[in-house]
Formats: structure tokens, C-alpha cells, sequence
């Protein structure tokens, strides 16, 4: 069992920026249209910068980059289950094309690249980890990112992103309606203050019961916008239980 608060929170999917763009969708969640075209602005890099980030990596740090105070160096655990999924399809269709391989795009493919772009882009000197399970990635991304508190931070940002994939992957990988990132700045649970909401995360043997409706990071956000104070996450034989503890 973990307990953790959330300090604060972004997320972005296709059509879904705004705090009230969300909440609409949390009162009736669909998914949302994603010709893989739009993207988020990053308004706060130089053009140079920006034209250098893949769509994945825009989306990780569009949700990221407000949680993170100018100067502030923080523990930084990136999460997804896919990956660079369009970038890894272009590598693989040059090697079929027997076209040499880009070492630009070979090394942004891989998956600790975007944890790297963050350092870089942000001057971050501290822990940063990157996290590929299977559809319960979101749960395994918080748990890095509390035992990064347990070692001493004051907080710790945690990022869970995936890519719309090309319709080469659709027989593989169904669990992406559509794109979306959802950023958590994770701080101690603290009963001096009533900012932010503690959470209580426990996992327990499950019995492979139906999976969760959304992406759990997407049905996170939902419970969280909801006022839900429990509701529980099932991937195979992990039950995870949620508990707002307040």
C-alpha cells in the first residue's frame, strides 16, 4: 500500500486542453477524434526546440512543463506502455526499403528519450526514469514516483503518455482510443493542509475480471473530476484499489 498527494495535475488529449474541457468529458467519456495531426503548442520553447519534438514528446511535456517551478529540480518518471509507436513504424519501413537508418530518429525512439528531452529542455540534474509496462503502466509509473518521495523529494512528477498508433499496429494494440498525456506532481500526504487530495493506492490479487473501460490514466482523471472516492483498476491478476483518503 502507498499513499501519496496529488499536488496538481494536467492532462491533454485531441479537442481536450482546458480543466472544463475535461470535466465535460468526465460526465460522459468517449473518445475523442485524433487524425494524429493535431498537437499541443508548447508555446513556452523557442520554434527551434519545438520543431525538434516528436508528437509524443510535445504532449509529455505540454502536460509537464507547468507542474515544474522555474529552477525547481525534481524527480521526473516518464510511463507508457507503447512508446514511440510512428517513429519506430518509419525506422522499420527504412529497413524494408533497405534505406540507412537515421541515428537522429533511431535515438528518439527509444524510450527514455523523451525523460532526456525534459532534462535537457528543462535543466534537470536529478532522478529521471522511464517506465514501459502493460495496461496498468499508469499504477506502476506512481509507484517510481512515490518511492522517489520515500527517498527524500519533495515532490515528484509523473507523466503517462500514448500515441494514437499507425493502423499497421490496430491488431496488436487496442488499448489507445486516442492520444493523451496526463502529468501528476506527487507530493507527501500532509494533514496540515487541505491543498491538493491524498490518495490511497493498494494492490491486491485479482480474478482477470473485464479490464477498466478507459487507459487508467484517462479513468484517473475521470474518478478525480467525478469525486470518487474509490474505484479500483484490474489488469490480469492485479486488482488495484483506490481510496480517496481525503
Amino acid at each position: 500500500m502507498i499513499a501519496f498527494r496529488v499536488e496538481d495535475w494536467r492532462a491533454w488529449a485531441p479537442g481536450l486542453e482546458s480543466t472544463a474541457d475535461w470535466q465535460d468529458w468526465a460526465r460522459a467519456p468517449h473518445a475523442m477524434p485524433d487524425d494524429a495531426q493535431a498537437q499541443p503548442a508548447c508555446g513556452f520553447l523557442p520554434a527551434l526546440q519545438r520543431r525538434r519534438l516528436g508528437r509524443l514528446a510535445r504532449m509529455t511535456l505540454e502536460t509537464a512543463w507547468p507542474l515544474c517551478g522555474e529552477g525547481e529540480q525534481l524527480p521526473f518518471v516518464f510511463g507508457s506502455r507503447h512508446g514511440e509507436t510512428p517513429q519506430t513504424l518509419t525506422l522499420l519501413s527504412d529497413i524494408v526499403d533497405g534505406q540507412p537508418l537515421s541515428p537522429t530518429q533511431f535515438g528518439l525512439s527509444v524510450h527514455n528519450a523523451i525523460a532526456g528531452q525534459w532534462s535537457i529542455l528543462r535543466g534537470q540534474r536529478g532522478e529521471s526514469a522511464a517506465i514501459a509496462g502493460e495496461a496498468d503502466t499508469f499504477e506502476h509509473a506512481l509507484l517510481e514516483g512515490v518511492l522517489q518521495l520515500a527517498a527524500g523529494a519533495p515532490s515528484a512528477l509523473v507523466v503517462v503518455a500514448e500515441e494514437l498508433p499507425p493502423p499497421a499496429y490496430a491488431q496488436w494494440i487496442a488499448d489507445v482510443p486516442f492520444s493523451y498525456a496526463v502529468a501528476l506532481r506527487l507530493g507527501k500526504t500532509d494533514a496540515t493542509t487541505s491543498a491538493g487530495s491524498d490518495w490511497r493506492l493498494e494492490q491486491a490479487r485479482g480474478d482477470g475480471a473485464t479490464p477498466c473501460a478507459w487507459p487508467h490514466a484517462l479513468d484517473f482523471v475521470r474518478a478525480l473530476l467525478a469525486g470518487e472516492n474509490t474505484f479500483q483498476h484490474t489488469w490480469k491478476t492485479r486488482r488495484w484499489n483506490w481510496q480517496r483518503i481525503r
